[in-house]
């Protein structure tokens, strides 16, 4: 081989060499830039997934029912019930400067307008307004909670006892309103089944969405305006219910005389039937174990209010820091809500309820070592540990909750959707009214006053126990999916029986029992 062929074939080595080298910085490149796109899509569908999935919720479902969830569940509930928690904690502690014993008492009065649920249920059930079942009770409660919420912030040096009404009328209105939409929300989960843990969701997503903001500005406002001056701020959520009366979907019924003559035969039907609904062991028993997992769950967070701020025996958290810790709080039931919505829809009750149960119960330990300060002893600081148990708390809390509605939802019978959903939320609410009343004795009999906390611990273990032994009710849970119907759809025009059988938890026609 001559010198010039010898150069030829080196040359031609070099450029396949090159050539290879070439292909391989391409495919590498390539690579990368799939890479980098396959990133940026999932960056784009972390934030595009819940509008699309707000548009599908949309589409299927009337636009502004989903803008009265927002409303009622976001403003109404998320942001004026946490601005309202902290603020009137605030107020009866530094303005009214009452014992945390009979603040637990008073937050237990608060309840009386929830634990009427269902005659506002019955109201908007049976007693339309100009056509209308449900746009004029949003009117209703806006201007109730308007008012009452203007008249504790602007008149000065209030009795307490007129103090307390005025925030009773706060709390009214933000239960008609809550009763209201949760007729629309029944009424839509008996009609599009599929979409009903997805309504729960969005319920769930939107009151924690407005408690984060109401929590996060709570402090802020009660250091610059104090706690009587920052109340006003609970008079502008109502303006926007007001508005949602006026703007809402609603079809008119056209035989308004003829409707009037009918009032009280409804009102009778409405009654026959949730009475005929309630003797269902489906339904008397999944609300007795709501009613008691909640009642026996006896609430402190009054004494715990007091304890953490405190000067003295407490850790002296300041006003704002109080705000942020129920906002990260906030920010963690989003999380609960994420969890629920992605992993455990497709749970059954009864397995769902235990573990979240057992969670609750265990969760609550992390008061008791945060009161005894073995937080300390184990050089985690007092902010990151109180934190770090409120995200617990409030992840565990959600994910035990929206099941509950869930449940709560497949309850209902058509016809009287509004009235009996707002029955079983009267029976959770006086759920809650029991365990605040129970916890206010609690803390009464084992001497936890303002400035004496030195029993506070012995109150937060009986709590914590009650809660493990509620495990022991969850038989009265149905073993069925989420998605499952429990009672007839006929519950109302027929009669129907029930089969003796608890782990079907299926209801079965008289007619066709007697076929079989």
């Amino acid at each position: 081989m001559d010198s010039s062929e010898k150069e030829a074939l080196i040359e031609e080595e070099s450029l396949s060499s090159t050539s290879q080298q070439s292909a391989h910085v391409s495919n590498q490149t390539n690579l990368h830039s799939a890479e980098t796109c396959r990133k940026t899509n999932i960056f784009f569908s972390v934030f595009l997934e819940p509008v699309q999935w707000i548009q599908m919720l949309s589409s299927q479902l009337n636009p502004t029912f989903i803008v009265g969830i927002v409303l009622v569940y976001g403003l109404n509930l998320g942001f004026s019930g946490s601005f309202f928690k902290v603020v009137t904690d605030y107020y009866w502690k530094d303005v009214q400067k009452v014992q945390p014993s009979v603040v637990q008492l008073y937050i237990g009065l608060y309840h009386i307008p929830w634990v009427m649920k269902p005659v506002w249920g019955l109201l908007t059930d049976v007693f339309p307004i100009r056509g209308y079942r449900r746009r004029p009770y949003f009117v209703v409660a806006g201007i109730l909670g308007c008012a009452s919420a203007l008249m504790v912030a602007l008149i000065g040096d209030l009795p307490a006892a007129l103090a307390l009404t005025c925030l009773i009328g706060v709390a009214a209105g933000m239960a008609i309103a809550d009763v209201t939409i949760d007729a629309c929300i029944a009424r839509n989960s008996i009609e599009v089944r599929s979409l009903a843990p997805d309504m729960q969701s969005l319920c769930g997503f939107c009151s924690s969405a407005g408690a984060l903001i109401g929590y996060s500005t709570s402090g802020l406002f009660v250091h610059h305006l104090g706690p009587q001056g920052a109340l006003i701020l609970l008079a502008i959520p109502p303006v926007f219910i007001t508005v949602l009366g006026f703007v809402i979907y609603e079809m008119r019924s056209s035989s308004l005389h003829s409707e009037k003559h009918k009032t009280m035969e409804n009102l009778g039907v409405a009654v026959t039937g949730m009475y005929r609904t309630i003797k269902f062991p489906q339904v008397w028993k999944p609300s007795l174990y709501m009613y008691l997992s909640l009642a026996l769950s006896i609430s402190t967070h009054e004494g715990q209010f007091y304890w953490y701020t405190d000067p003295k025996a407490g850790p002296a958290f300041s006003q704002e820091f109080v705000g942020i810790i129920y906002a990260i709080g906030a920010m963690a039931s989003m999380v609960g809500v994420l969890i629920y919505h992605k992993t455990l829809k497709d749970i059954q009750f009864r397995n769902l309820l235990f573990f979240a149960q057992l969670l609750y119960g265990t969760s609550g330990m992390l008061d008791l070592i945060f009161i005894l300060r073995w937080n300390l002893v184990l050089g985690i600081p007092d902010y990151f540990f109180v934190i770090t148990e409120e995200c617990v708390s409030r992840i565990i809390s959600r994910i035990r909750w929206i099941p509950m509605m869930v449940l709560s939802t497949r309850l209902c019978p058509i016809g009287i959707e509004g009235t009996f959903f707002a029955l079983l939320m009267c029976i959770d609410t006086l759920g809650s009214l029991t365990s605040k009343w129970g916890g206010g004795m609690a803390l009464h009999v084992f001497h936890v006053t303002r400035t004496d906390f030195k029993n506070l611990w012995l109150v937060v273990l009986i709590r914590n126990i009650l809660r493990i032994v509620t495990l022991g009710l969850i038989f009265l849970v149905p073993k069925a999916d989420q998605l499952e119907a429990l009672i007839p759809p006929d519950i109302l025009t027929k009669n129907s029986t029930v089969k003796s059988d608890d782990e079907g938890l299926e209801l079965v026609p008289e007619n066709e029992r007697d076929e079989v």
